[in-house]
């Protein structure tokens, strides 16, 4: 997209700060009983009164009609083109975990799952088991498989359900598609190699998913595995190299992390809990003096709509908005307020959905919405619009960005 081009050249390498704050499948439709979303439910005080001081609408973070997964939701807002910058999920968990990826490995997201008698998934986070007997599964398969590469191979705990497989070798290509199926009731998909060069790492792929589950055939919950996200490690530029901003992250989850990593945002210890991540973003802000852009993402809305729990969305919602004022009582010079994507939990998945986003700046124009949620921000002054869009008009409100042309 040429704003892309557009923006590098206009770029200022000084300006004032950015704070985006991303609440992950932040976005629903009509809920079971009232017919409106979590965040039309939830008494959100804050977050409506800071709509009302802001520029306000909607984003189609990848584009109309297309759900977005996690990686391409985040790399628009951050003014990555997502269909240029192909980003695979496993590339994103691994850097999140600080595994040192070399140019050239092959890194995919597992989730254990839980099959039945007949093959079919029945649960793909197989009960989203703890990290502490997911790190057993995971060395468990490492000491009972034996992969025919010429290389090596790691696997490595992510969090609850989720690892990470990276192989590394020669004339291994990443362009593999995926065994989660995204549903249950029915069987794991074969994994398909979509040019010559991946065949190799297909073939192992179909070897090692054998293996796995002969060896997890006794375990009670996680029998087998899902691939999601096959990738070959490539840097790309940093956020730093396209618009002259040095960052800072504050998340939990490790594939943000890796997120941060990968775009060159430097990172903060790992938070524990919705509480401490407030509290940690607050005292970066207010220390790192040489930071002018801060990424603070926010998992838990994301989980709850999966989950399919309404009640639970709203409640964590509602905790959100009342540690609002940790961030709003710094008074950063331009505040973000989006997501990803939306995950309704009316559906218990990504969906399409636009979702909501205020721009608040000096010089943002304060319009019609009077609360922060999808109905009302459909009539706020930024109109329904490419979340690509959003890192262009970051840099504007903080003065980051030259005047085009004479």
């Amino acid at each position: 997209m040429k704003f892309n081009r557009v923006w590098k050249n206009l770029a200022r390498s000084s300006g004032k700060k950015i704070v985006y704050v991303i609440m992950d499948g932040l976005g629903g439709v009509g809920g079971p009983d009232r017919g409106e979303t979590e965040l039309q439910v939830a008494h959100t005080p804050n977050l409506d009164h800071l709509a009302k001081q802001s520029s306000c609408g909607l984003l189609e973070t990848v584009g109309p009609g297309i759900t977005p997964g996690s990686g391409p939701g985040h790399l628009a807002l951050f003014g990555y083109d997502p269909f240029k910058w192909t980003i695979g999920r496993g590339i994103l968990s691994a850097l999140g975990i600080d595994f040192p990826l070399q140019k050239g490995d092959i890194a995919t997201r597992i989730n254990f799952a839980s099959t039945d008698t007949q093959g079919n998934v029945i649960d793909r986070r197989a009960g989203r088991i703890d990290d502490k007997t997911n790190h057993r599964l995971c060395n468990k398969i490492l000491n009972h498989i034996n992969l025919k590469i010429n290389g090596e191979i790691y696997l490595k705990t992510v969090s609850q359900h989720r690892a990470v497989l990276i192989l590394r070798g020669k004339n291994l290509g990443g362009d593999v598609t995926d065994t989660d199926p995204q549903r249950t009731n029915v069987p794991p998909l074969d994994p398909k190699a979509k040019d010559e060069s991946s065949q190799k790492t297909a073939d192992l792929i179909i070897d090692f998913i054998a293996q796995v589950e002969e060896v997890l055939s006794g375990e009670e919950k996680a029998n087998t595995i899902l691939f999601r996200g096959f990738d070959k490690y490539n840097p790309i530029p940093t956020l730093y190299d396209r618009f002259g901003l040095s960052g800072l992250c504050v998340a939990e989850y490790p594939m943000y992390r890796g997120l941060s990593r990968l775009l060159g945002i430097d990172l903060t210890k790992p938070p524990a809990g919705l509480k401490a991540a407030f509290e940690q973003f607050r005292l970066s802000y207010l220390d790192a003096e040489d930071k002018d852009f801060f990424f603070y993402h926010i998992k838990d809305t994301d989980s709850s709509g999966e989950d399919g729990d309404f009640s639970r969305k709203v409640e964590i919602l509602e905790k959100i908005d009342r540690l609002m004022p940790l961030i709003l009582d710094v008074h950063p010079d331009v505040l973000v307020v989006t997501a990803d994507h939306s995950t309704p939990s009316t559906m218990g998945r990504h969906s399409w959905h636009p979702v909501p986003v205020l721009i608040h700046s000096e010089f943002s124009r304060v319009d019609d919405p009077n609360a922060f949620n999808e109905l009302s921000c459909l009539h706020g002054s930024l109109g329904i619009r490419p979340g690509l869009h959003l890192m262009g008009l970051a840099l504007a409100h903080a003065g980051r960005l030259k005047k085009y042309g004479a």
